[in-house]
């Protein structure tokens, strides 16, 4: 199982061969080969446990859990490289970037439905265009 500061194999492929070029908190992203996001992780100093499910979880100390995970996480330097790992990959099972799997996917969802909406807007003012000119002419 995953820590969630340890990126798989195609993270670090996709990584490199794409590097971002924004600024996070004075550290150029384009530098990921020789300063990964994931070394400035709070969650490097707790335990791995906390991040992901022991099979059998009862539900409310799978929340309880959970909970302590994202407090970890809110304190994280590096919180939304780290979700955005989680959301690329897309990573199943833990919490990463202070969602959990659950959350993770409700996010994908909306960015795919968002993203649809907006490949569909140009078509739609379009067709309002043409029939405000059929009207108006």
């Amino acid at each position: 199982m995953l820590h969630p500061i340890e990126p798989s194999t195609t993270a670090v492929v996709r990584i490199a061969a794409a590097p971002q070029r924004r600024e996070s908190g004075g550290v150029r992203l384009d530098q990921l080969e020789d300063n990964p996001w994931h070394t400035g992780a709070a969650c490097r100093r707790d335990e791995a446990g906390l991040f992901f499910a022991p099979s059998k979880e009862p539900t409310a100390a799978r929340l309880a859990r959970e909970e302590q995970a994202k407090q970890v996480c809110a304190r994280c330097p590096v919180l939304l490289e780290c979700r955005e790992h989680a959301l690329a990959q897309p990573e199943p099972y833990g919490v990463w970037g202070g969602l959990t799997a659950a959350e993770r996917r409700v996010v994908l969802s909306r960015r795919r439905r968002r993203d649809g909406e907006l490949r569909e807007a140009p078509r739609v003012a379009d067709r309002l265009a043409a029939e405000h000119g059929r009207i108006a002419g």
